[in-house]
């Protein structure tokens, strides 16, 4: 026999409650039991700390920035890599106007690297074994300003790292050392398709790779 407050299963299989009942009908209510009730709730915020990769910055000049580029993009820790022209007079110059020798730009690589992974004197140590130093406004074949060789500190650690680091390169060698040794100016990106060029020439980018990089291939 139906009573009212009892629970009845719906054929959908939702649960009902018996409101009411009489001789001729059974009235049911399939509202949730907290329907029409005023709800308070107390949220807690839990405080989360997540601490981002640090990331740091290196800006270095060594004759055509494709080649750098490439030996930079190979090195565990380095998470990004971007040429460009730097130390220059003028504001976003196009590779025609560096390349003029007008602008006072050099063709330099900008690299975005993990310091927990990589250090800076490792990067420079990078730059030393690409870079003959004691050419002045040359590289190879390649002769210009903005062929100039440099390293462009961003701040005073770095700056310490490198001086160090041109002092130990200079026992290596008979000439001076004309690499420049400057606080990092404006870098201007230069145009998409300089970008990773030996990359997308077919020479392999990935890390640890040690192919000999072919300035032109």
């Amino acid at each position: 026999q139906m009573q009212t407050g009892m629970k009845v299963q719906m054929a959908g299989g939702e649960v009902a409650v018996i409101s009411q009942v009489t001789d001729e009908s059974v009235t049911i209510d399939a509202n949730h039991p907290l329907a029409g009730e005023a709800l308070n709730f107390e949220i807690s915020l839990q405080d989360v700390k997540a601490k981002a990769a640090d990331v740091d910055t290196a800006t270095v000049a060594g004759g055509c920035f494709w080649g750098l580029e490439l030996a930079y993009q190979r090195v565990p820790g380095v998470l990004g890599t971007a040429v460009g022209y730097t130390q220059g007079e003028r504001d976003d110059p196009s590779y025609e106007e560096v390349c003029s020798g007008r602008t006072g730009h050099t063709e330099a690589v900008q690299v975005k690297y993990d310091p927990s992974v990589v250090s800076y004197a490792e990067l420079l140590d990078v730059f030393f074994g690409r870079v003959d130093p004691t050419q002045l406004n040359k590289q190879g074949n390649d002769a210009g300003t903005q062929y100039r060789n440099g390293i462009y500190f961003h701040d005073e650690t770095q700056e310490a790292v490198a001086k160090a680091a041109l002092e130990k390169a200079q026992e290596k060698y008979d000439k001076p050392i004309v690499t420049e040794c400057l606080q990092a100016d404006t870098f201007w990106p230069a145009e998409p398709y300089h970008q990773q060029y030996l990359e997308k020439g077919g020479q392999d980018a990935s890390k640890g790779a040690s192919d000999t990089i072919r300035c032109y291939g």
